[in-house]
């Protein structure tokens, strides 16, 4: 697929998932009415300000921006200068969205177009994409926004930790009607490109390809994500100034999960709760071991982005798989147990690119092709081939009478 035809239903693709994330950042100040709670509940009415919280131009009531000495030296008030600068951070937010978002989703059409046998594979790594765009626009944005309380040199790291982890839910939700759009137009621009190439791949390599890259995300998912190990590395210190506390930034960025040992809990319920890793890791082995033979190239960043984008959907069909777990707890609600989609984002970018960079490596080893791939061999030629300009024999004179 040439960058001409994938340019259009990438470029689509960002306008739209800006303009649905902005759509609902501007919806804030309904679910703040006194009416809202009537409708959606008080819980479910705080639940979906939280949710659209991250991308509204209006600051959160709880959130307490830099304030100014007041007239003569009085009380401070909130002062214009930190209202622009959270303007300007979530200036920066949705425009590094549209920055993220366009590029990747252009490199996706190229190496994974939607044509026949491919479709749903571009349809589910278009949809991971976002919120790794997303994740990355947050992290870009989120000094301004920390600057804009005021307070912007106590706890940096910490705090940018926080920021980096919200929002998520929205992206997911946008994230899968922006890329069925995607899709549709990406079908409409490839008809009369011709056929694709199809990259043939030993089945013995392309597991041992899915296995490296799934070890590098088990080390996170198994032994990072080991409560006493996860909270060592929270614990980490540096020296002083901004970058002192890093661990939750730390954790952000390479903790897939978090378990411990069962203590107290019985056995059958500490299995069934480890169900959701397990689904995680399967879902990264089938992805990684179809990769290869659905990309139109093989190479180390084809295979990193997919890989990421096999991290990312391998998250959400776990945290899809410990809803119906968390529902037995009295008192949860649907935006409740739905409050974990997306979360681990920015781990999944971390150990999806190691994967990828892991499974590409080894697959190039396996198969002894420096380009990680062999094309299939072209089919052998008849042995008689039809003239292609056949001239038409000429027609026999008919017999002359006797006599």
């Amino acid at each position: 697929m040439t960058y001409r035809r994938a340019a259009i239903p990438a470029l689509v693709g960002g306008l739209l998932l800006t303009a649905l994330l902005w759509w609902a950042g501007a919806s804030t100040q309904a679910l703040r009415l006194p009416g809202s709670s009537g409708v959606f509940g008080g819980q479910g009415a705080v639940d979906l300000d939280h949710w659209l919280a991250p991308w509204s131009y209006d600051p959160p009531p709880g959130v307490q921006l830099g304030t100014e000495p007041g007239p003569g030296g009085g009380a401070g008030v909130t002062g214009a200068r930190y209202l622009s600068l959270w303007g300007t951070a979530m200036q920066i937010r949705y425009g590094a969205l549209l920055a993220f978002f366009v590029p990747g989703a252009l490199f996706l059409l190229r190496r994974l177009p939607p044509v026949r046998g491919r479709t749903t594979a571009a349809l589910l790594a278009l949809w991971a994409w976002a919120p790794v765009a997303g994740t990355l626009a947050v992290t870009v944005s989120a000094p301004w926004l920390i600057a804009a309380t005021g307070h912007g040199s106590y706890r940096f790291l910490p705090q940018l930790a926080g920021v980096i982890a919200s929002g998520q839910q929205l992206l997911v939700l946008l994230g899968l009607l922006t890329a069925a759009v995607t899709v549709a137009v990406a079908r409409i621009t490839a008809q009369g490109a011709g056929p694709l190439p199809r990259q043939a791949v030993p089945a013995r390599a392309a597991r041992l390809s899915a296995t490296a890259g799934t070890g590098v995300v088990a080390l996170s998912l198994v032994v990072l994500s080991y409560q006493p190990v996860a909270a060592a590395l929270q614990t980490a210190a540096l020296g002083g100034g901004l970058l002192s506390e890093p661990g939750e930034l730390l954790r952000e960025w390479l903790v897939l999960g978090a378990w411990a040992a069962p203590a107290g809990a019985p056995d059958g319920d500490w299995l069934l709760y480890r169900c959701p890793d397990l689904v995680l890791l399967v879902v990264v082995w089938c992805a990684l071991r179809r990769l290869p033979a659905l990309l139109t190239r093989v190479t180390v960043p084809a295979m990193a982005v997919g890989a990421v984008c096999a991290t990312v959907l391998g998250l959400l069909a776990g945290r899809l798989t410990r809803m119906p777990l968390d529902a037995r707890i009295p008192g949860r609600g649907l935006l409740q147990l739905a409050a974990g989609l997306g979360s681990g984002v920015p781990a999944a970018l971390t150990c999806g690119l190691l994967a990828g960079a892991a499974a590409a490596v080894t697959l190039r080893a396996a198969t002894g092709d420096p380009r990680g791939t062999r094309t299939p061999a072209p089919a052998p030629a008849p042995d008689s081939a039809p003239d292609p300009d056949p001239v038409p024999p000429r027609p026999q004179d008919p017999p002359r009478a006797a006599g």
